[in-house]
């Protein structure tokens, strides 16, 4: 596939906030799948962890005995996973949009385009209780396997949109740095959306007083925010799959034609996401509530959070495992 050309913008990447003490969780455990890049963690009411992976597959994994079972295809790359309150399950699909699997394995398109265009990077997702999904197009330039352009490039066109249950596709937000992941807050009260090259999240109000209004929603993160979901606890959790490259951060202010020479090196010379795990999570008033980090030698780079209970599980675009951590 041709690597797109990029146009870059200068951007001043904002100071980092307190670097605080992140705490090691107090157990690890890791299963193997038989994909690659199982990078979104869903768990089903009946305690099995669903994951999607690199040939479009969508996998249930048996905590108990490590069983693992094909539960669908989607014919592209499933990336977000949630489920329906109807039955199934919502997927984004990078390439594919946004997709409805049903209880059979029978996939249906939801929304793949917008104003007559595709839908280039389908990511995340969070579904409320009458079915109305909230979902992120990463970017209209870049899609998933050229995902490194638009953090280089950093000309922000991700998007957050609304589909109601009768299929009406509302745009929410545009000019997203790179849109990801996307959490409904347990009341229904605002969304959460990432924005993984802007190293932080918005809040967007649904409800009350301050009903469409656009906010930071906690500090400014350590590295680069992932997908995030909301806990069975009410906070927030944000995967941060790699924390803040100092080298790209000085060049984002920079003179663009540096990082035209960067994108034009062989993808092993360029900024690379590092091979840890760091999860956080926030309060529904935005205070940091956890934060863990851990290194593994079967997982890293964590960009699919799922809290239930003590357990946090992890998923990972660029392993062929899943994890669950204990919180301490």
């Amino acid at each position: 596939m041709v690597k797109p050309s990029i146009d870059p913008a200068r951007w001043t990447p904002p100071h980092s906030g307190a670097a605080g003490t992140p705490v090691a969780p107090s157990a690890v455990r890791v299963y193997g799948t038989s994909g690659y890049g199982t990078e979104d963690v869903l768990v089903d009411h009946d305690g099995r962890v669903l994951t999607g992976v690199e040939d479009g597959r969508l996998l249930a994994i048996d905590p108990a005995t490590g069983t693992e079972t094909e539960i669908a295809a989607t014919g592209g790359r499933p990336l977000g996973i949630e489920r329906h309150p109807h039955g199934g399950y919502v997927v984004c699909d990078s390439t594919r949009g946004l997709l409805r699997v049903d209880p059979g394995g029978a996939v249906t398109v939801l929304a793949g385009d917008h104003d007559g265009r595709d839908l280039l990077f389908c990511n995340n997702a969070a579904v409320a209780a009458d079915g109305t999904v909230w979902f992120t197009d990463s970017s209209t330039r870049f899609g998933f396997e050229h995902w490194r352009g638009d953090l280089i490039e950093h000309r922000p066109t991700g998007r957050l949109f609304r589909r109601d249950p009768d299929g009406t596709l509302t745009l929410v937000l545009d000019d997203l740095a790179f849109a990801n992941g996307v959490a409904l807050a347990q009341d229904e009260s605002f969304v959460v959306v990432a924005e993984t090259a802007g190293y932080g999240l918005r809040r967007v109000w649904l409800t009350g007083e301050r009903a469409g209004a656009v906010e930071t929603f906690g500090a400014v993160l350590p590295g680069f925010p992932d997908n995030i979901s909301t806990g069975e606890d009410g906070n927030i959790w944000v995967a941060i799959a790699s924390p803040r490259d100092p080298v790209l951060d000085w060049l984002l202010p920079r003179a663009p034609m540096l990082r035209k020479v960067v994108w034009a090196l062989p993808q092993r010379l360029q900024p690379q996401a590092k091979n840890l795990i760091r999860i956080q999570a926030f309060a529904p008033d935005g205070h940091l509530v956890h934060d863990l980090a851990h290194e593994h030698d079967r997982f890293g780079k964590a960009t699919g959070v799922r809290q239930v209970g003590r357990q946090v599980w992890l998923g990972s675009f660029e392993q062929t495992t899943i994890a669950v951590l204990t919180l301490p």
